[in-house]
């Protein structure tokens, strides 16, 4: 964590703050490969190395793979892909995914997060908060906020006693206004707040609502 970011964010949300001083600072290891994270949040619907089933990782390993890439793809697809279940959506959705890369070259990390949005919404079923994903863990940009993510919702509602009946997404946003420029680091102190805390016991409650 940059020391400006986290006296930015020290200074700018009390409740946050009282998370960056009690819990560890969150590490999320980035595999940098964004073909591999698009398959692995279509399969298994989260990127690997974030999920706790590590259901993506396990079929690596059962092909022998420590990486998937584009030229590895029909290995896995044999000897892992072959013995489970996939939905023709999902299917669909990864025979895309190998079309785009046989037909594009690109270097992620020298596009802005506009360009990553138009590039890989272009790709039928790969949806907005796939995308917002890759950018956040794979690519590692500073200033995302994926307000459609299941488990920020529910660290978001709990933290900051937010309405999960009443436009939540617009409740989030509006808290999310004072981490602006830092907002992924932000959600990373969150959503590592849910994972290994998720209670509100350490904290004091008359600050934060």
């Amino acid at each position: 964590m940059s020391e400006s970011a986290k006296t930015f964010l020290l200074q700018s949300d009390p409740i946050l703050a009282d998370i960056i001083r009690t819990l560890p600072e969150p590490v999320f290891e980035s595999s940098g490969n964004v073909f591999m994270d698009l398959m692995s949040c279509v399969i298994e619907q989260q990127i690997h190395y974030r999920s706790t089933k590590k259901f993506f990782q396990k079929l690596l390993e059962k092909a022998g793979l420590t990486e998937l890439t584009p030229s590895n793809f029909p290995e896995f697809e044999k000897k892992a892909l072959s013995g489970i279940k996939i939905s023709t959506a999902k299917f669909e959705t990864i025979l895309r995914i190998l079309d785009f890369w046989s037909a594009n070259n690109i270097d992620w990390q020298s596009l802005s997060d506009e360009q990553v949005f138009e590039k890989l919404s272009t790709i039928k079923g790969v949806g907005r908060w796939t995308i917002e994903m890759i950018l956040l863990f794979t690519l590692g940009r500073p200033d995302v906020f994926p307000s459609d993510d299941y488990h920020l919702k529910i660290a978001m509602t709990k933290l900051y006693g937010l309405n999960p009946n009443t436009a939540l997404n617009a409740q989030m946003m509006e808290v999310a206004e004072r981490w602006s420029g830092h907002r992924s680091l932000a959600v990373k102190h969150v959503l590592a707040w849910k994972k290994g805390k998720g209670d509100l016991n350490s904290f004091d409650k008359n600050r934060m609502f």
